[in-house]
């Protein structure tokens, strides 16, 4: 059994921890759940474990937040995952995906860090106004990420943060598209022989822990002061990048 080796419970249950406060509302933070469960499994199989889990979290956090979503974004951003998706499937053999993570570690990294900037000291910064087709092209490289390492949140951030949404609008629209997306994942998840039965009961097993920290972080979200919520997600995909570019060039 793969929960039965400390290191890979370890592993498994910070990843778990993580994706529950991106459920939450904590948009990519989730990213770091495959490279963090990859430190005591391949790759692959730390894949495979956490998308029955953000399956189930998705539950949690689509009913939490089901009053509170943006259908304009996730309506343009969501063909654009399925292609993506689709696209990360069929290259999923020549892909290398440590230089795909420092790639997208130093984008998300320098993105963080130019918002920080412009909106130093509280300043008002006016709501991006980009056009949908705009978000379709973000909406592909969010699939192509999810489908390759779960790690779909930098390229929604870049494009729906900005657009300065009320805080909860966020969370609800950042649900609600993931778990879509992580619906469309499962043939392909399937196709590629990745539920073996230690992978299906490793991820039975988390389930428990997926809820509790789902609902903790859902719970934190609704209290926030909005006007922090943002620099908060900001920060966070600073230190998110550099994780990223650091699991690359490791």
């Amino acid at each position: 059994m793969l929960l039965a080796d400390p290191a890979v419970l370890i592993a498994c249950v910070i990843a778990v921890v993580v994706v529950g406060m991106a459920k939450g509302g904590f948009s990519g933070l989730g990213a770091l759940a495959t490279p963090v469960a990859a430190l005591a499994l391949p790759p692959s199989t730390a894949a495979a474990i956490l998308l029955p889990i953000l399956i189930v979290q998705d539950v949690v956090s689509v009913w939490s937040f089901r009053h509170s979503w943006d259908r304009w974004i996730v309506g343009w951003m969501l063909p654009g995952a399925f292609v993506g998706v689709g696209l990360g499937w069929a290259m999923a053999a020549g892909i290398n995906e440590a230089t795909l993570m420092a790639v997208l570690g130093a984008i998300t990294l320098l993105f963080g860090l130019y918002r920080l900037w412009i909106e130093r000291g509280s300043r008002i910064v006016a709501a991006s106004t980009s056009p949908g087709w705009v978000g379709a092209l973000f909406g592909m490289m969010t699939g192509f990420t999810s489908q390759v390492a779960h790690a779909g949140g930098p390229p929604f951030q870049m494009w729906v943060t900005p657009r300065k949404l009320p805080h909860l609008t966020y969370a609800g629209t950042n649900s609600i598209l993931f778990a879509a997306i992580n619906w469309i994942k499962v043939p392909s998840y399937v196709l590629l022989g990745a539920f073996t039965h230690d992978v299906v009961i490793a991820a039975a097993m988390l389930v428990p822990l997926a809820i509790i920290a789902t609902l903790l972080s859902v719970r934190l979200v609704r209290v926030l002061d909005p006007t922090r919520f943002y620099t908060i997600i900001y920060v966070l995909m600073v230190l998110l990048g550099g994780k990223l570019i650091l699991d690359g060039l490791g």
